[in-house]
């Protein structure tokens, strides 16, 4: 089946205001109300096909809205070649709705013939930054852009890591070109399991190749010690502990396309965009706020 014309796009790249993920449930009342939000994001598995209701409502939203494709599947930290056919599909989609970004994450998923439903961690090393940089390379120019790459949210750490996650995404970058999204959420997550602080950690984080944030709500249980164990669920709110990692993050990277990620148990309409509006709000909020503290030091 031929991909049928998109009308005139909105524009290449997304606007530095709050989106959030698209979900089929939403789709009559956004079509109907046409809120006044940034941007919508997509998973890219999800519409892989060639046709059919997703493809058809996603057409009709892409005519109001700049799009941000996000992957799951592709697998960028495996040691095994990637997938050409998943690339083909992928470079597919991309040229059928002209996103105005393609993010992946730092995991893996897959490992010869098997795949995993989850987002794997990786030993932070010389080897796995040789590897991770190659299909960086091969991925952006297999789909003639881009792509950004997410810091993740994590529950163990190997032994052979001996590389800080903030240098370990800053080489990449370096070595590809790459850009680089900063999931607060996952910041905060891996702060608690791992015993780090997070300002530390957003101080060595290379700012400058940022191009989208995204935000979500995380679950709390413990470990078998007892310890306190943050899940990246993105099934709530955005907490506290992230809204306030969020103000910082924006006070000193300026205005970024920001993503509310809300896939499980997900809310109605109203609570939703009531979200991007409050990221929105904060977000202009703590700029205020740092041209003030700027003015006043000067």
């Amino acid at each position: 089946m031929n991909a049928s014309p998109l009308p005139p796009r909105v524009g290449a790249a997304l606007p530095a205001r709050a989106g959030v993920g698209f979900k089929p449930e939403h789709f009559q009342v956004i079509r109907s109300e046409r809120p006044d939000l940034g941007f919508f994001e997509v998973h890219a598995e999800n519409y892989m096909g060639d046709g059919g209701p997703p493809h058809r409502r996603l057409e009709v939203l892409r005519a109001d809205y700049p799009l941000s494709l996000h992957g799951v599947g592709l697998s960028i930290g495996s040691p095994r070649p990637l997938d050409r056919e998943h690339l083909r599909r992928l470079a597919a989609l991309i040229k059928r709705y002209q996103p105005g970004l393609f993010s992946e994450h730092l995991a893996w998923s897959s490992h010869d013939a098997g795949f995993f439903n989850d987002l794997l961690p990786l030993p932070l090393n010389a080897e796995t930054l040789a590897v991770v940089s190659a299909q960086v390379d091969q991925t952006q120019d297999a789909l003639g852009l881009r792509m950004l790459l997410e810091n993740p949210s994590t529950y163990l750490r190997f032994a052979e890591s001996d590389i800080p996650e903030p240098e370990f995404l800053r080489e990449v970058a370096l070595r590809t070109g790459c850009g680089l999204l900063l999931d607060v959420n996952n910041v905060v997550v891996s702060s608690v399991n791992h015993g780090f602080d997070p300002l530390r950690y957003l101080d060595d984080f290379a700012f400058e190749y940022v191009g989208e944030i995204h935000l979500a709500g995380y679950a709390e249980t413990e470990d078998d010690a007892g310890a306190r164990l943050l899940v990246d669920a993105h099934d709530s709110r955005v907490r506290d502990e992230v809204w306030s990692l969020y103000r910082r993050v924006v006070a000193a990277l300026g205005p970024t396309p920001t993503l509310i990620e809300w896939d499980n148990d997900v809310p109605c309409w109203p609570e939703l965009f009531a979200q991007a509006v409050h990221a929105d709000q904060l977000a202009v909020e703590a700029l205020d706020g740092a041209q003030r503290r700027r003015r006043h030091v000067v």
